[in-house]
């Protein structure tokens, strides 16, 4: 019979993890990062899971004629944003408990 307990023991943790696990994507699809460029002239608001809510650019930095400088600006606030996702993301998924085998009494 230690078999089926243990076995009903691994399904548990398993069905465990995988709540943990929801729970965590739920937490990452609610967390907002803001990523930023130039000194805060373009910055982007977006969901840890990449999901893009707002891009905001300042006006002085439009007033240049230099419109390539402003491309690499916003470029560089989503790249900053992705990476603060992907931070979020890493902080998240640490606190989901690790699968361990459950010993078997016998």
């Amino acid at each position: 019979m230690g078999d089926i307990s243990s076995n009903d023991a691994l399904l548990e943790q398993a069905q465990q993890i995988q709540q943990q696990l929801l729970d965590q994507r739920k937490e990452i699809s609610s967390t907002v990062v803001e990523g930023s460029a130039g000194g805060g002239a373009v910055k982007v608001s977006m969901q840890a899971d990449g999901t893009v809510l707002e891009v905001h650019i300042d006006p002085d930095a439009v007033q240049r004629d230099d419109i390539a400088m402003l491309e690499d600006l916003v470029a560089a606030a989503f790249r900053d944003g992705l990476r603060r996702c992907g931070n979020a993301q890493a902080a998240a998924m640490s606190r989901v408990d690790t699968f361990s085998p459950v010993e078997d009494g016998g």
